[in-house]
Order: structure tokens, then sequence, then C-alpha cells
């Protein structure tokens, strides 16, 4: 056998290995197909300039019942990494892999992200059976309610970046660091974070005695409590108070929050409430003056508005993630922060809290501003 000379070799290696790309010429984006816009705006948070992310279900849409489309089919047919929650909320997610058929992205695949991975989920069912009804057998999926749960989805978001496209790690590594400095900041205000940072603050909120630890301590002679910031600045007006909820959506919020959710309008995820339960809640709230519903935008409205003026409430509707008026996740917490600060000091001065429309409820609710003032945050 004639063996092949150097030059041979080189000419052969030459048609075999792929070209490198030209001086200037881009890389193509990776192409991210996330289930809900909150995940979709962290996906481009950090992915930048090196990705095209298309969202699916938007923050006035029930995230359990979106119905597949066609072109949804083509979009994650196409894409290199799927972005859900991995839990039980995207009901229609399996047969929308299915009919794209894009092993990429398949659940176990380096294209598919579970956001939830990693987060430890709240009100976990004895059993995990929907023999009874109930939708969410792995637990609490509504994790996006919370911004501190978001640096966990974040992070998951990098890893799956990574995967599909390690040439630009730095790119991703660095970015997730911005967005969880972002949160932090905007969670926990500027002062604490310089005092403490953000790795002992998580490890405070982990515990759940965060506001403990800062209303027992001083510095300089003044309580740390006082320099708390940001959201959970704001959302002192509301700890340690109840609500009533709409839907089971809202329990990592009010965790984070310290709020009290003492019923749900729906006793049992996707399954409608009987007029003895909304009864029996109604006058649960008067007894124990609960005096806040909160309830996300897509549920019926008129029976939200009818729960609330029988039980004395101020009726809280809000979008559930990023939307074209609420264009940032950083703009969504501002709004709920807002709204139900607004709900509970309208109760405290005795009457509805009035919006720029003069209607009753104005920017606590969503049914009579479709197009609130929110703060502007840092785009990605």
């Amino acid at each position: 056998m004639r063996r092949r000379s150097w030059f041979e070799m080189v000419v052969i290696l030459a048609l075999v290995l792929p070209s490198p790309a030209p001086r200037g010429t881009a890389q193509p984006r990776v192409r991210v197909v996330a289930t809900l816009t909150n995940y979709g705006f962290v996906a481009q948070f950090i992915g930048g300039p090196h990705v095209d992310v298309v969202s699916i279900a938007d923050g006035t849409e029930d995230p359990h019942f979106v119905k597949p489309k066609p072109s949804y089919a083509v979009l994650v047919q196409n894409a290199d990494l799927f972005i859900s929650t991995g839990l039980d909320l995207e009901l229609w997610e399996p047969a929308l892999l299915a009919k794209a058929g894009n092993a990429r992205v398949m659940p176990g695949s380096p294209g598919y992200v579970a956001a939830a991975a990693g987060i430890p989920l709240l009100e976990v069912p004895a059993t995990a059976s929907r023999a009874e009804g109930d939708i969410h057998i792995y637990g609490n999926p509504h994790i996006y309610t919370s911004p501190w749960l978001m640096k966990r989805v974040a992070t998951n978001i990098a890893q799956g970046l990574i995967r599909v496209d390690s040439a630009h790690r730095d790119v991703y590594e660095r970015n997730l660091q911005r967005f969880k400095d972002e949160v932090d900041r905007r969670l926990f205000g500027d002062a604490l974070v310089q005092m403490f940072g953000g790795d002992l603050l998580d490890r405070l909120v982990e515990s759940g005695q965060l506001i403990s630890f800062l209303q027992s301590k001083t510095y300089q002679g003044r309580p740390l409590i006082d320099r708390l910031g940001g959201w959970l600045k704001a959302g002192l007006v509301f700890r340690d108070r109840k609500v009533v909820c709409y839907h089971k959506d809202w329990v990592y919020f009010a965790t984070l929050f310290g709020q009290q959710i003492v019923d749900y309008i729906e006793p049992k995820p996707g399954i409608p409430p009987s007029p003895q339960h909304v009864a029996q809640v109604i006058e649960r709230m008067q007894r124990e003056n609960v005096r806040v519903l909160i309830a996300a935008v897509y549920f019926d409205q008129g029976k939200v508005r009818t729960v609330a003026e029988r039980a004395g409430a101020v009726p809280v509707v809000i979008p559930m993630g990023v939307t074209a008026q609420v264009p940032t996740y950083w703009d969504v917490v501002d709004f709920w922060v807002r709204s139900i600060a607004d709900a509970f000091q309208a109760r405290a001065s005795g009457h509805p809290a009035v919006g720029e429309s003069g209607n009753p409820v104005g920017r606590v609710g969503w049914m009579t501003v479709l197009a609130p003032e929110v703060d502007d945050g840092p785009g990605p």
C-alpha cells in the first residue's frame, strides 16, 4: 500500500475540516424559545447580542392552558435552546415538543433548560397524584413571582447557553453576574449590598431571618432595618398583612415579602370554585378583616370585582410577567410591589385608590390601567 505524502495529507485535511469563519463574519446567534416572557427576558439579558429570543406566553396569558399554534412548533423545531419551568406549569409543553420533533431541545438534552432546577419547591403534595384534580403534583411551579429565586433561574439559563454555545462562556457568565447584582440592588437596596454582599444576604433570605436580623442589629447607632432599600423596603407596608389570592400562584412572592395568604378563591389549581366555597372565603375575609384580593389579569375580572366588593376588599389585578405594557421583569416586580402597597394604603385611608383615570382602584388594578407608570430599569 502506497503511503500518502505529507502534501497529500494536508490537502485531504483541508477538504474534510470546516473552514474557519472569515474575520469580521458574525457567528450565528443561539435561537432561544422560552415558554414564558419572564424567562425570555432573562435569556436576553444574559445572552445579549449572541441570542435571538422568542417567548410564547406573556404575563397576560394563563401559562397552564396556552393553545399551541403551528407557528410555535416551527419555532421550537429550529431552536437551539428551549426554556421551560420544567414542572407541570406549562401543560401544553409535551405536545409542543412532540410536534416540533427537535431532539436538541427535548428534556434531558443539552438544549433543554428547566428553569426550576435546584429550587426548593413549596406546597409539595403528600402524594404525587391528580386523582383529586390538582394539576401541580410536584409542588407550586410559579417560581417567577420571587425575584430572589430568579437568580437561580438565571443560573440555569446561563448554564444552558454555555452548553450549546461554549464559545461565549465568558459573556454569559459575566452577564449572569450582572443579573444577580441587579436583583440584589433592586431587592435589598445599595446600602445593604455594599455592607454585606449578595452571598450573605442570600443566606439570610434562605433562612427566613433577614428582616428579624435587620430589626435586631444596629450599625453606627442606627437600626440596620433603616438601611434596607429596594423592593423589600417598599414591601414593608404589607409585610405580615393578610391577603386572599384567586389562584395558588403567589406563594413565592408572599414568602419573600412576608405576606400571609389566608385562603384562595380557587381551592385547587384548574378547578373552578363552587358558590359555597366562594361564600366561605368571603365570610372569612370579613371575619378576619382581610381587605386585599390578589388575582392574575387572565382570570375573570368580573368575578374578581364581585368577590372584592362583597368582602369589602380592594382587588389587585396584576400581570404575572413581562408584557408589552410592562416590558422588563424589573418593571413587573415594580408593578407588583407598588400595586399591593397602594391597595393597603388605600384601605388604611378609608377609600379606594384612584388612578389617573379617576376610576376606583386605579394603579392598584390592571383592570383600569393598561399602560401603568413604571420605573425605567436597565435593559438587557
